[in-house]
């Protein structure tokens, strides 16, 4: 059913673990809402656009069945059309979820470039940010969204939420990342959610992980937590990569075997990382993370070290890949056109794997040399297509629910 074929996240000031990283934004999806601007326009946009919405792919089980692009395509945004408009002085809104981060003064050198200021909203997670576009499709409360990954990509395209647009450096962006039918989103970054362990419980990696089949091992009872795939992101990921895995006759065994073993679920990465796994140093030794994960363990490490205290498990990885996309209804187009390229841009690019360690989809972008040194390289990811996920998201997660939660 899924091909495997090849995210940590921007930090915060200090950690709560003493002697570990700080608490990645991305990490952070599901608290409470950080705005930087309007906020107050999105409950404003919210309160007008509540209307009951069909839902495209009905209880279709089969993704031939589903349709990520909507019944009525609008009209594309086109590269003459952006390079014909004037957009010096306009103003435009940026909407995506609280683990949004770029260094210091990137967004003001796209002002500088174009004459346009971007104010930036942020709400709680991915599904928040979906669920809220697609409520406000084509009344969009902001210009431009960032943030929709390929667990929720055609939810958001299937729905109408997005214009057309080709960016102008999609060309250097990996075929096998250009997810989006009709060019209705653009790749910006790619991560990979995988299991991480602790090197301290597993010296020289001896009886470490090497594998799904492991966590279920009587050597590893009590040692695994992961988050609830209803309430995060990486929870959600590692969902699909067991089905992935075992197919739809065997995944719900492996969970009820994983219950047995003395499965721990939180509602987030936060929770688990920190709090259970102690990043590295806490009751349960593994931890559904990220492939990059070390490199925020190294980078913020007091006293500073130049290994990892964690060990990755390369092996059934689940690729998350995250878009960017002009907003249906929006009233400067041309000008969310530039920032979608600006995103796409080595500017952005190269700020993406320090501030939210996810890897540029750009293949022209350089990486730092610390991300480089400390990713764990997938050269097999487990990926679905977003079709397949939209079709299968609500059964697997009630069935996932019955069996690890009651």
């Amino acid at each position: 059913m899924s091909t495997r074929t090849s995210r940590p996240e921007a930090t915060e000031p200090a950690s709560e673990v003493a002697g570990a990283a700080p608490v990645p934004r991305r990490a952070r999806r599901g608290r409470r809402l950080l705005a930087v601007g309007a906020s107050a326009l999105l409950v404003a946009g919210l309160a007008v656009a509540c209307t009951s919405d069909d839902d495209p792919s009905g209880n279709a089980t089969d993704p031939d069945e589903v349709s990520c692009t909507p019944e009525d395509l609008p009209a594309a945004v086109t590269a003459d059309q952006v390079a014909a408009a004037d957009t010096d002085g306009t103003t435009i809104k940026l909407v995506t979820h609280d683990s949004f981060a770029l260094s210091d003064g990137v967004l003001d050198r796209f002002t500088d470039e174009t004459g346009i200021t971007v104010e930036v909203v942020q709400v709680d997670d991915a599904g928040t940010l979906v669920s809220q576009a697609v409520l406000s499709a084509g009344n969009p409360v902001a210009d431009v969204l960032f943030g929709i990954d390929n667990t929720f990509l055609c939810r958001g395209t299937s729905r109408g939420v997005f214009v057309p647009y080709r960016a102008a450096a999609l060309d250097d962006v990996p075929a096998d990342l250009r997810l989006a039918e009709a060019d209705l989103a653009t790749p910006i970054d790619v991560g990979d959610v995988c299991l991480n362990y602790s090197k301290a419980a597993f010296p020289g990696g001896a009886g470490a992980p090497e594998g799904l089949d492991d966590l279920t091992k009587p050597e590893l009872a009590d040692a695994f937590v992961t988050e609830n795939p209803e309430t995060s992101s990486p929870g959600m990921a590692f969902l699909l990569a067991t089905i992935a895995t075992y197919g739809e006759d065997g995944w719900e065994q492996y969970w009820k075997d994983l219950r047995a073993n003395g499965l721990l679920v939180t509602a987030g990465w936060t929770e688990a990382y920190e709090d259970a796994f102690g990043a590295g140093s806490g009751e349960r030794s593994v931890v559904t993370s990220y492939a990059s994960s070390p490199v925020a363990d190294v980078l913020y490490s007091d006293p500073p070290r130049d290994e990892p205290n964690l060990g990755v498990v390369a092996d059934a990885c689940f690729r998350q890949v995250e878009f960017a996309g002009i907003l249906r209804g929006t009233k400067h187009p041309e000008a969310a056109a530039k920032l979608v390229d600006f995103l796409l841009s080595p500017t952005v690019q190269e700020d993406l794997p320090l501030t939210m360690f996810v890897s540029p989809a750009n293949e022209t972008a350089e990486v730092p040399a610390t991300y480089a040194a400390h990713t764990t390289p997938v050269e097999h990811p487990i990926t679905m297509s977003p079709a397949e996920i939209e079709a299968g998201r609500d059964r697997w997660t009630e069935a996932w629910t019955q069996i690890a939660l009651r």
